[in-house]
């Protein structure tokens, strides 16, 4: 199963995107956008605010509560020359703890205009409640193709505050154009809450406060989870078959609360907000798997090709979810921080999400793998429908509820 799996050729999934199809801007009102629905076998056309009357009844909906951090710095040279430094992730340290940090803090960064930085500090300037202050960079060493890179900074705010206020929000290559003020409101949900993504967990740019009430009074359940978006999320496969492909690796952050919840609902239907949050949802269940076979794993790593090796049986996704309780209880932790490189592309089982809200993604993406893992080749026609139909595509664009059965 998985040497036919790792042969599949990506130029099945490729599709003919026309630049003027790609939302440069998103809508005034969120929830405006349109919604392709595939359900009961059927595609349909909605606007997004239709939504909490198309789920079934007693749906929990799963959110990807991750913010998107003002990651792009750029520095200037004495010269004049321009390097920019985009943060990744920390180095050797919890998100939650890097950001909390209050003088200095190391992070692996991609270096642009990186020969124009052969050594020395780099600086910029910021303003925080109205004092200037500024923030430095120290590049250490190469790891792959990013750096570590130090960073110190004055006037004593978090590290979280001091990017903030220097830094500016990473919007996606393929949006062709520089950041505006407003895409540090727009390039987030409403619902974000927890620093450390460097892209939006796109699906949920079309919620509001009234579709999130039209939820609660339609009796949808819901959960917010955390997994950390990549830069890695933009990378298309550039490899003739998914078996060379290398996934990222993802921070993921979850509750013990979070666990008990969603373990509850076995047996209604759970639906992912994003590809995010089906990727962290699904990553568990592996974990939990693990457990079964090495109950005391030092942390939690889900690996790229972990679910298709060959298992004499499997844990619903309530006894997996249940195994890593009981692990979090053996070790006093009311929260995992964990990572997960899982690749989910067709052959795949789902263990634990039903159905997905989704964007429209890029083709030969490992996120068009995962779409067509779900609803197989009805994923040709319900793109060529929103092409035909004049839908808008990827971050800033429409969106899709899928639901095979």
């Amino acid at each position: 199963m998985l040497n036919d799996l790792k042969d599949i050729q990506i130029a099945d999934y490729d599709y003919t995107l026309p630049d003027e199809c790609i939302a440069r801007y998103p809508l005034e009102q969120r929830d405006q956008s349109k919604l392709l629905a595939l359900k009961n076998g059927e595609i349909s056309e909605h606007h997004f605010y239709d939504l909490p009357n198309l789920l079934p009844p007693q749906t929990m909906l799963v959110f990807n509560n991750t913010r998107v951090i003002h990651a792009r710095l750029l520095f200037r040279k004495p010269s004049g020359a321009t390097v920019e430094v985009f943060c990744l992730e920390p180095h050797a340290m919890p998100v939650v703890q890097a950001f909390e940090q209050r003088q200095q803090c190391t992070w692996l960064c991609l270096v642009g205009n990186n020969k124009r930085w052969k050594e020395g500090v780099l600086t910029i300037g910021f303003k925080f409640h109205g004092e200037e202050h500024t923030l430095s960079a120290t590049r250490l060493q190469p790891e792959g193709d990013a750096w570590t890179v130090r960073f110190n900074w004055s006037g004593g705010m978090s590290f979280a505050e001091a990017i903030e206020a220097a830094g500016v929000i990473p919007l996606p290559p393929y949006l062709g154009r520089a950041a505006e003020d407003s895409d540090s409101r727009r390039y987030q949900t409403v619902y974000a809450r927890h620093d450390g993504s460097v892209a939006a967990p796109t699906a949920g740019l079309h919620f509001t406060p009234a579709v999130l009430e039209a939820l609660k009074a339609n009796a949808i359940d819901t959960e917010y989870i955390t997994l950390h978006v990549g830069a890695g999320t933009f990378k298309p496969v550039s490899t003739p078959t998914i078996g060379e492909h290398v996934m990222h690796s993802e921070p993921v952050h979850v509750t013990i609360d979070n666990l008990r919840h969603i373990a509850e609902h076995e047996g209604n239907p759970v639906i992912a907000v994003g590809t995010t949050s089906v990727r962290t949802l699904e990553s568990l269940y592996w974990f939990g798997e693990s457990l079964q076979r090495n109950p005391n794993p030092d942390n939690m790593e889900v690996e790229q090709w972990q679910p298709y090796q060959p298992a004499d049986s499997l844990p619903t996704y309530a006894q997996a979810y249940h195994n890593i309780i009981d692990w979090m209880e053996r070790r006093n932790l009311d929260s995992l921080d964990g990572r997960t490189r899982l690749m989910i592309a067709p052959g795949y089982t789902y263990r634990v999400i039903s159905g997905l809200v989704t964007n429209f993604h890029q083709p030969k993406s490992t996120l068009l793998l995962l779409v067509s893992a779900l609803i197989g080749d009805r994923w040709h026609q319900c793109y060529q429908y929103a092409l035909d139909h004049e839908f808008r595509f990827l971050s800033y664009g429409d969106s899709c509820l899928f639901i095979p059965q």
